[in-house]
């Protein structure tokens, strides 16, 4: 880092602060990071490519994390692992943990058992078509991915 980057990065958080959370900033908009305008209504945002990198530091965080808590993860092939990696994205880690005798089943390789129970879900009525996608991937352990992506 040259001293110029140092120094303007040094002399930034000192005057706007550093919040890793979103904050209105003085005129109301909502901001991140170090005076990071996010807020529509002043074209704020990020780029698709700050997404990307959001998005994989968020999958390593949330996969290392239900490997941990459920260490036979590591043995599912990818598309069923990816189906529990998306559970628990969605509902969190300890959401997943709810669902005890379908991540039973899936653990001894009952999958087309495991798919009908994620379907007898408060989750499957809440959002009934990912459900019938996650239900397809686990049952099948082919990838099932939404249309236009």
């Amino acid at each position: 880092m040259t001293d110029f980057t140092s120094n303007i990065t040094r002399l930034l958080r000192g005057e706007e602060g550093e919040v890793l959370t979103e904050y209105k900033d003085h005129l109301g908009y909502s901001t991140i990071g170090v005076g990071r305008l996010i807020d529509a209504r002043k074209g704020g945002g990020i780029t698709t490519e700050e997404s990307a990198y959001l998005l994989s530091n968020d999958i390593q965080k949330k996969l290392s994390e239900l490997e941990r808590k459920l260490p036979w993860v590591k043995e599912l092939d990818e598309a069923r692992r990816g189906v529990l990696l998306s559970m628990a994205f969605q509902m969190g880690t300890d959401g997943l943990l709810g669902f005890k005798n379908t991540l039973e089943m899936v653990r001894t390789g009952r999958y087309t058992d495991a798919a009908k129970g994620m379907l007898n879900s408060l989750w499957a009525k809440q959002t009934p078509q990912r459900a019938k996608r996650h239900s397809e991937q686990m049952r099948t352990g082919k990838w099932v991915i939404k249309s236009g992506y």
